[in-house]
């Protein structure tokens, strides 16, 4: 076992796992942060995703030990002040989601998106979710809602 002090969703946080575990273990079991959904556990749906220093990774496929100093944010840290974040409250107003175990992963995919391309077109909004997937088959409202967070849509 090995413990770690990791930074997650702004609050500093201990952690003791396994040589073998991944950030999704660490965040669901050890931390308590289950809103990161556990889907294939492959790395090929994207119901983990996370942010590490604000880009979307999938969190069953990085190692614990590999997380270092990287501030690791969750579906839980997203919103601030007790307003949503513009990305969750775009999913909210246009319905973006159905079961919502996928919901998690493309919010967190959708941040980071328009933190590296703020007006993306839908074209590039289909690409950057093309890796997380909906069994609900959602994607045109999720795309949606991507789009009218960033055109300062979401706002509650």
């Amino acid at each position: 076992m090995a413990t770690f002090e990791w930074k997650v969703n702004g609050a500093r946080r201990s952690v003791t796992v396994a040589p073998d575990a991944t950030l999704l273990s660490a965040l669901r079991e050890q931390l308590g942060l289950t809103g990161t959904k556990c889907g294939c556990n492959e790395g090929r749906c994207g119901s983990c995703t996370v942010l590490l220093d604000g880009r979307a990774f999938r969190a069953c496929l990085v190692p614990a030990a590999k997380v270092g100093r990287r501030e690791v944010t969750t579906i839980e840290g997203l919103a601030a002040g007790g307003k949503l974040h513009p990305v969750q409250q775009a999913f909210l107003e246009l319905s973006a989601f159905q079961c919502g175990f996928c919901t998690p992963g493309m919010i967190l995919r959708g941040v980071a998106l328009l933190a590296e391309t703020p007006e993306p077109s839908e074209a590039v909004v289909k690409t950057a979710l093309e890796g997380n997937l909906c069994r609900c088959g959602t994607y045109p409202r999720i795309v949606e809602a991507v789009r009218l967070a960033a055109r300062g849509g979401g706002r509650g």
